[in-house]
């Protein structure tokens, strides 16, 4: 066995696991950027992945799999750059554990970040936002969980893990009504309802009847929504939205636009930007 098995076991499982208890979206996140480096490492080198060595994924050949990642497979400079991250992080832990490799190491940690132009982020208009959250059938089960969870996702400016990390104990209704939430970096917050929103998850909590732990945006199976589902449904109703809001067809609706929606409607009501950062 080579020492770079090892080194990757021990910086998933005491590294991200263990010691920064990363999030299971940037554990998968870069399990992909591994398989992918891995699987190039031996095209490139014709040896079989647990023969490779540290040495093997030196700086040049990392420098080629970026430049793969870009022209070959079609990837964004955010997507390399976030490729990139994922394996700084690997070579800052080995270069602990094995400095005698610290010259290939030092150099790959050199690599630099690509620059791109950011986009602009859309955000909708309180008419399109208000065709959005009624899109849902109120006819069917799944149009009120939609229902709740658009009318929650806009007032709040969650994030989908967020939103999909959510249980029934978490919400707190009634005066002063606000829910609990465990965001990026696994800090916990607390956002206010307003009483839309309150009166909403009242009704919805009520036909949920879930466990305290149960979540509140359940699945058809009763297990929490995946990021993709949430993604999905906020495209579907979007569509259905756009035949009665025109302005919607020029729009791509997604869960990060709902949060800039919020940010937006915050901002034009006057809310101060330092405040409207703690909020998100």
């Amino acid at each position: 066995m080579t020492l770079l098995a090892p080194t990757l076991q021990a910086w998933f499982t005491e590294r991200l696991m263990t010691q920064r208890q990363a999030s299971p979206h940037t554990i998968a996140g870069y399990r992909d950027t591994m398989r992918l480096l891995l699987s190039f490492a031996s095209t490139q080198t014709g040896k079989p992945p647990s023969n490779l060595e540290i040495d093997d994924l030196d700086a040049e050949l990392i420098t080629r799999f970026l430049v793969h990642l870009e022209q070959e497979r079609g990837n964004s400079a955010r997507t390399r750059n976030a490729r990139l991250a994922a394996i700084h992080s690997l070579y800052r832990y080995a270069a602990f554990r094995h400095p005698e490799h610290a010259a290939v190491i030092e150099r790959v940690l050199a690599i630099p970040t690509k620059r791109f132009d950011k986009a602009l982020v859309n955000y909708l208009t309180k008419e399109e936002a208000h065709a959005l959250i009624n899109a849902p059938d109120p006819g069917t089960w799944t149009g009120r969980r939609d229902h709740a969870l658009l009318l929650t996702a806009v007032q709040t400016g969650l994030r989908v893990s967020e939103l999909t990390g959510l249980t029934c104990k978490d919400v707190r209704l009634g005066t002063g009504a606000h829910l609990y939430c465990h965001g990026k970096r696994r800090k916990q917050r607390v956002v206010l309802l307003t009483s839309q929103t309150d009166k909403a998850l009242k009704r919805w909590l009520k036909e949920r009847d879930g466990q305290p732990d149960d979540p509140l945006f359940p699945s058809n199976r009763g297990g929490p929504l995946s990021r993709d589902a949430v993604e999905w449904l906020i495209n579907k109703h979007a569509t259905t939205a756009a035949a009665g809001c025109p302005s919607l067809k020029t729009k791509r609706v997604t869960a990060h636009v709902l949060r800039h929606t919020n940010a937006m409607t915050l901002l034009q009501s006057d809310v101060s930007t330092s405040v409207i950062a703690l909020w998100l």
